[in-house]
């Protein structure tokens, strides 16, 4: 049996025990456990890798921000059946769309928050870009100025953020999720030299280190995508992402695979 397995059996044991001793029994303690995880509303927010860019079958209803039904919200929401679910995740959307045109979907009985965001606003498309089509060293220059972006700027910007669906959804559960490496790097892979595929999996750890520690500063929940990803980066031989791809926006996006086997999982656990 998987510790995880024990764990959770214990935890379940003990909130039994605990609400026989104030009066309620197996069956209300199912129906508390249900009420608390799945009878709220759920929210998500954030950026392409939430809406689904990557995984196909888009609704129509979205337009450009191309939410997908194979999205890991859209995924947990069909399994779990909240009593509601707002999905308003949008490809391209930065720190400010959030702020904008996202969060107004929150409010007091909103029980479940996911988000994930940055990517954009420290230029994650444009500096792939670079190092697709640039040498070693232009490529590292431009990482350089997005790791500058990420420690300097990026911080501060998740923090407004954050702060605002605090204010927005107190008594939310909120999960923020990083994003994947997206190399393997001990494998020959053609394409990329080793050179850019290492600085642009640095680049990955570092913005996941900054969303992470924000997110803690805030009591929010981290969900890293590595713990899941790991072994199904590009050039593994058995990727959950794109590489450069038609159409290009869906390029360096998680497949379906990466969303329903690499972030529903650890959303789920989160959540």
């Amino acid at each position: 049996m998987r510790l995880t397995r024990v764990v959770g059996a214990v935890s379940a044991l003990a909130l039994t025990a605990a609400l026989a001793l104030f009066g309620a029994g197996p069956a209300q303690a199912a129906a508390k456990a249900v009420a608390m995880s799945d009878a709220t509303g759920y929210v998500a927010l954030g950026d392409s890798y939430s809406a689904g860019v990557g995984a196909g079958s888009y609704d129509s209803g979205s337009g450009s921000c191309k939410r997908s039904t194979k999205a890991y919200p859209a995924l947990w929401a069909a399994a779990h059946t909240p009593a509601s679910f707002t999905f308003t995740a949008c490809s391209g959307a930065r720190t400010g769309d959030v702020l904008s045109g996202q969060i107004g979907a929150l409010n007091g009985s909103t029980g479940l928050v996911s988000i994930s965001i940055g990517g954009n606003d420290a230029g994650f498309s444009d500096t792939m870009s670079t190092c697709v089509f640039s040498d070693d060293s232009t490529c590292l220059d431009r990482i350089a100025q997005a790791r500058d972006y990420i420690d300097g700027t990026l911080p501060g910007q998740l923090d407004r953020v954050y702060s605002a669906i605090g204010a927005k959804a107190p008594s939310a559960h909120v999960v923020v999720l990083g994003y994947p490496r997206f190399y393997r790097l001990d494998e020959g892979c053609a394409g990329l030299s080793d050179v850019k595929r290492s600085a642009i999996n640095d680049a990955a750890d570092a913005i996941d280190a900054v969303i992470a520690g924000r997110a803690a500063g805030h009591g929010f929940t981290y969900a890293d995508p590595n713990t899941t990803f790991g072994g199904h980066e590009l050039c593994s031989g058995d990727a959950w992402l794109h590489s450069l791809t038609w159409p290009v926006n869906e390029s360096y996006h998680p497949t379906a695979d990466g969303q329903s086997r690499g972030y529903l999982p650890v959303f789920t656990s989160a959540a």
